[in-house]
C-alpha cells in the first residue's frame, strides 16, 4: 500500500525491503525520514501532535505520488505519515521511492515532499514550555514547491 497514516512508528529498514522486495529493475532508492525537532522558532518543543482529514488525507497523497509517476520513471513510491502525539526525535514522516536511476528517485522522493509539505491536509498542533501553538507552512517550504511549477 503506497500510502499509510499511522500512530506507531516505522522501521526503515523493513519499509525499504518490503518496497524492492521481488523488484530486479530497481536501480535506485530515495528515501526521505522526517523527524520531530526539540527546537523550532526559538522554542523548545516538548511534543508535537499530528491531526488529518481521515480519507481526504490518503487521497491527497495518493494523489502527490500519482503526479510523481507522472513525471518520473518510478517503479515503487511509498508515503508513510504518523499522527498523533509524538516526542522530540521521533520519526514523523518517510517519504521512498524507487527507480531505476538514481536521478529520478533524487527529484521524485523531492517533489513528493514538497507537495506534502504544503498541500497535504495535517495539521500541527506544537507543545512549548510557554503553550501550545499551531505551526504554519513555511515561505521557504512554498518556494521550494513553486520551483515544481516551471518543470
Amino acid at each position: 500500500m503506497p500510502v499509510r497514516i499511522q500512530e506507531q512508528d516505522f522501521d526503515l529498514s523493513t519499509e525499504i525491503a518490503n518496497l524492492r522486495a521481488g523488484d530486479g529493475a530497481v536501480g535506485a532508492i530515495a528515501i526521505f525520514v522526517g523527524t520531530v525537532r526539540d527546537l523550532n522558532d526559538g522554542a523548545t518543543v516538548q511534543q508535537m501532535t499530528l491531526e488529518h482529514y481521515p480519507g481526504m488525507t490518503e487521497a491527497a497523497l495518493q494523489l502527490i505520488i500519482d503526479q510523481a509517476k507522472g513525471r518520473w520513471d518510478l517503479n515503487q513510491a511509498l508515503i508513510i505519515h504518523r499522527i498523533g502525539p509524538l516526542q522530540p526525535l521521533d520519526q514523523i514522516v518517510l517519504v521512498a521511492v524507487t527507480s531505476a536511476h538514481r536521478g529520478e528517485a533524487f527529484a521524485a522522493c523531492e517533489f513528493i515532499m514538497d507537495y506534502l509539505k504544503t498541500q497535504a491536509p495535517f495539521w500541527k498542533k506544537e507543545d512549548t514550555p510557554n503553550g501550545a501553538r499551531w505551526v504554519d507552512a513555511r515561505v521557504s517550504d512554498d518556494k521550494a514547491l513553486s520551483r515544481w511549477s516551471k518543470t
